[in-house]
């Protein structure tokens, strides 16, 4: 069994594959002070929950926040007696390598995102994950990453509104009936939902013009499903987008004798 490990700024999902499928997946807040003996009790709680062997004998990490991944070394160290596969370490394969500026330094989620999109959409697509920061991976006719945009995500947004006017509300993300609100609440909500929409549209429609050719866009991340109601923005919605990239990254490695 295969032990994947997607962690976050915000949540860390963990993702167990049998060789054939993914048997499930948990979600845990992302906290750099959670030691291995922790991450190991809270993992074999929800595994005996499924009731099910817990067997991993291999495991494979992405993380964007760089202090929780000692624990995560310790835990596949100690627990499963293997030594991890670390994505977006020097040593890593890539079926096809990034192409960006020289000393750029490509997050690990976006790496496992485009091998994912490649396996499963082929090549030209944009890959648009929902997370702390809204992510665009833009992946070539080759499957690599090649670039993308950065956007605040959805829920910092609404925080940092929060923040910065005291006298506004933190809401709920939820799509609005109408686009001019007739409260505080539902103007915010109009501002956020009706705004990122906006913001996905340009983005994709500037992508596309720069690339010159028509791209395939795929959904993922938890607010993915909320932005794809009848509006046509995603050919695809992906949940396990990541943790199946980091999957074959990590098959990819095992045939080149990597681990």
């Amino acid at each position: 069994m295969l032990l994947c490990i997607d962690t976050g700024n915000t949540n860390s999902v963990f993702s167990i594959w049998d060789g054939k499928e993914f048997l499930s997946h948990w979600r845990i807040s992302t906290d750099h002070r959670r030691t291995a003996d922790e991450y190991f009790v809270w993992l074999q709680t929800m595994i005996g929950l499924r009731h099910f062997d817990l067997d991993i004998n291999a495991c494979v990490i992405s993380t964007t926040a760089p202090r929780v991944l000692f624990n995560l070394r310790v835990l596949c160290n100690r627990y499963f007696n293997t030594r991890p596969l670390v994505v977006g370490r020097p040593e890593t394969l890539l079926p096809a390598p990034p192409r960006v500026d020289p000393g750029t330094k490509v997050g690990p989620d976006r790496l496992a995102n485009t091998v994912a999109a490649f396996d499963r959409h082929g090549g030209n697509s944009v890959v648009v994950d929902f997370g702390t920061a809204t992510n665009f991976d833009v992946v070539d006719a080759d499957g690599a990453y090649i670039g993308g945009v950065i956007a605040p995500g959805v829920n910092l947004s609404l925080e940092a509104l929060h923040m910065a006017a005291a006298a506004l509300p933190h809401v709920d993300v939820t799509m609005p009936d109408h686009v001019i609100g007739t409260n505080t609440v539902a103007c915010i909500q109009s501002g956020i939902y009706w705004g990122y929409i906006g913001l996905i549209e340009g983005l994709i429609r500037r992508i596309r013009a720069e690339r010159d050719r028509p791209m395939k866009v795929i959904g993922t991340g938890g607010l993915a499903p909320l932005f794809d109601q009848g509006f046509d923005l995603f050919d695809a919605i992906e949940d396990d987008l990541t943790v199946h990239g980091l999957r074959l990254i990590y098959d990819y490695n095992k045939e080149a004798g990597n681990v």
